[in-house]
Formats: structure tokens, sequence, C-alpha cells
């Protein structure tokens, strides 16, 4: 296929290519003697028979999912993709451990696109790179597995959609609560009317991170390749604070607490309301508690406004004691009683009935459930549109939150109407709000 160079480094695209097969080749030496130890369990199922993966950004989440999917009998990881060779050895263990052979390995995501050997990829990449990443793959014949946000600003949305449906592919977005049975069940008590009329939702995280302080911008480490990680951001110098894991603080890269916590726990509110896009948006916070180099707030509150029904969110980064003695969750209130879900399970309260369920499987049922809709080709739990309106509900507190007042939406004509500040947020995807 012909991508888009994402790059903006001067270096030739076979040097570059070489020079990182090197590398890749000295790393893999390290966990070649692991391969003789793998299991046997995938020779049960045929080589033809199994979804051939490659996973992009493998730090952490990536590492995870990794891990994860060798673990499926159905399943071959066949190459691993970072731009930071560090990052590879961890990542390969994790697929040995699980009883796989060494993956290869790539500097280059495109090199998995081309593979005609990949029938899906993973993307766990930073946000900025969740909607390019994903438009290419699908361009390419490939289904995906998208780390959540699926996008990084509202526009992006119907432009994955639109090339999932072109290229007629599978995509999953990482909201693991969707394939959750627990949380399943949650959502069918609520339908069921028991609640009574179920008008207002409320979610939350509140936990105490650390400061990040401050850094001053640095050379790049050799083992990273920068240019390809900024991709299509701005070009900014490196600095640790808004590398890894940071970079989720900063506004190029991603949308704060609110797009890394808040994501899941406002998908599931907005799933048990049964409520689509909201009219009305306001926010209220700060950095309240750091003095450093996160440009997000570390202190917010947003109010969703649907028609009759409401959804409240609130981070605090800096305090332990939690809502509903859970420190992150979603609570649904009904003329008949409350219901409270989080991973640990649910339960309902101020109800005639005394009901309760334990937590379920999140992770390896999302995967499960990808990987059979890339075989049946059905709609995976949760698709670009869940994952879209999901992501948006973020993009519209923050920018709610940037402009410093109500943001009208109007979600048919995806803009602001006659709100120029927040409808440049919306179009002009890289506009600094004053």
């Amino acid at each position: 296929m012909s991508s888009d160079n994402p790059q903006r480094s001067a270096v030739n695209r076979r040097e570059f290519l070489g020079r990182s097969a090197q590398r890749a080749a000295g790393v893999a030496v390290g966990v070649v003697g692991l391969t003789a130890t793998a299991s046997a369990a995938v020779a049960s199922v045929s080589a033809q028979d199994r979804v051939r993966v490659g996973v992009i950004g493998v730090r952490n989440q990536g590492k995870l999912l990794a891990g994860e999917l060798a673990r499926l009998q159905d399943v071959e990881i066949r190459s691993l993709c970072d731009v930071d060779e560090s990052q590879f050895a961890p990542a390969l263990h994790a697929v040995v451990d699980a009883g796989q052979k060494a993956p290869a390995i790539e500097r280059d995501f495109r090199r998995l696109l081309d593979d005609p050997g990949i029938d899906a990829v993973v993307i766990a990449t930073p946000d900025h790179w969740h909607a390019r990443m994903t438009s290419l793959a699908c361009q390419a014949g490939k289904d995906v597995y998208v780390e959540s946000p699926a996008t990084h600003f509202i526009a992006e949305g119907p432009e994955m959609m639109a090339a999932a449906q072109r290229f007629n592919r599978v995509v999953q977005v990482g909201l693991q609560q969707r394939s959750g049975a627990h949380f399943l069940s949650a959502i069918d008590f609520l339908r069921s009317g028991r609640l009574g009329h179920v008008k207002l939702a409320k979610a939350w995280i509140v936990h105490r991170r650390k400061s990040i302080g401050h850094k001053p911008d640095c050379e790049q480490p050799s083992n990273v390749d920068y240019a390809q990680w900024l991709g299509p951001a701005p070009e900014r110098p490196f600095n640790q604070n808004r590398f890894h894991f940071n970079w989720r603080w900063c506004w190029d890269f991603g949308g704060g607490e609110l797009a890394h916590w808040g994501v899941h726990m406002l998908d599931v509110a907005r799933w048990g309301l049964d409520v689509d896009l909201p009219h009305r948006v306001s926010a209220v916070g700060g950095k309240y508690g750091f003095n450093d180099d996160q440009e997000t707030p570390d202190t917010l509150s947003v109010q969703y406004a649907f028609e009759q029904k409401s959804i409240l969110w609130e981070h605090r980064l800096w305090s332990s004691h939690g809502i509903e003695g859970r420190s992150s969750g979603v609570s649904f209130h009904g003329d008949r009683g409350t219901l409270v879900v989080d991973r640990g399970g649910w339960k309902v309260y101020d109800c005639a009935e005394s009901v309760t369920a334990d937590s379920s499987d999140l992770q390896s049922a999302h995967l499960r459930n990808f990987v059979d809709c890339v075989r049946n080709r059905q709609t995976p739990a949760a698709d670009l549109q869940i994952g879209h309106a999901a992501a948006t509900l973020c993009h519209l507190g923050n920018i709610a939150y940037r402009v410093g007042h109500e943001v009208k939406f109007d979600p048919q004509l995806l803009n602001f109407g006659s709100d120029n500040d927040a409808n440049a947020l919306l179009v002009n995807s890289r506009a600094i709000v004053s």
C-alpha cells in the first residue's frame, strides 16, 4: 500500500529500516532462548486457522494486550512495533511467556500494514496517532483493535468510520466494560425498569497521582525515533514530561484524565442511560493540586445535558476519598433506587430488591470478542460508533473547560453553531485557546 509519510526525519527510508532491522535483531537475540520454553498450546490450531496480529505500541497496555492475545490458541502474534527500542524485550517476554514463539519486531508501523501475512493490528499508541493509524490500517485491509479513546479530536470519528465502512473492516475500541459480564448484567437491570425512571448518571475517578514536576527540553534518546512518535502532532522538542505515559497530560497528544479514565466510565454512563450525544456541556476545574508541567486539569467537573437526562463527571487527582465509597465508577439514579457499578461489581441501593453482582473478566473477554468478529465479520461489542461517541463526551468536556463557558453541541451537524471558539477546536484540530 501507499501511505502518507508521518515522519519529519530526513533519514532515508531504506537506511532507517536497515538500522532498525539490525537493532531489532540484537533485541531478538536476548529472547531467542525463551522460545524453546514456549508451550505447544497454539499447535492445536493450524497456522492457516489463526488470526495473525501485529501490535503497534508495546509499552504498558500494548505489552498487556500482546500477552493476552498470545494466550488465545487461534491467534498468532506475528509482529511487534514500537518507536522505542527499549520496549521490545519486555513485550517479547510477554508473548513468549504466553506460549508463543518470539515474533518479529519493527520500528516503522507501515511495515506491519504492508505485511500480507498480518490480518489485524492492535493500536496502543498515544492518542494523537489513533485515528490516522486506524484509517491507514483499514486502507491496508487490516482489522483493527484500537485503544481508547478512539479519537483525539471529534472530527476524526466520522473519518475513521468512513474508512472502516469503505474497506469493510472490523474495528474494536478498547472499552473493555462492553464485554464484561457484570457490566452487561448491570445494564440489563437498568433496562428492566426495576429502578424506575433513571434520569441521572454520575461518573468519576478519584485518586492520588504524583506530580510530574518540571523538566527541561532535551535531546531525544538515541534508541527513540521521536519524529515518528510525533507523527501528526505539532513539532515540539523532546521532553521526558511529554513522552512515556506523561504525554496524556499534554493537549497535543492526549486529553488528560477525562480521556484517560473518563472515556471508560462515561461510556458506561451513556450506555446505561441509553443516550447518544449531549446538546449542552459545561465544565469547571483547573490545576488545583499540582504545580508542574501538566497542561490538563487535575480537578474537573463536567455536566452533560441530554433530552430529559444528565450525566455528571468528576475527577480529583490529589485526593483518595472516592464517591459512593469507590475510587472510580458510575452511579445510576432512578426514582425507585440507585445502582452503582465499577470494575469490581455492582450493587443496588434504596430499592425494594437487594441485588449485587461480582466482578467479571473484561480484557480477555473483549479481545475474544474482537477475534471472533474478525472471523465472522460481525459487529464487535465496542465498534467505532460507540468508541467515537464515548471519546466525543471527553472532548466536549475538555472543550467546555478550555473555552471557559457552556458549549452548545449539535451532533447532527457536527458543529457548535455560532460558538466560534468551540467550533475552532472541533474543526481545526490544532487550534490554541487563549
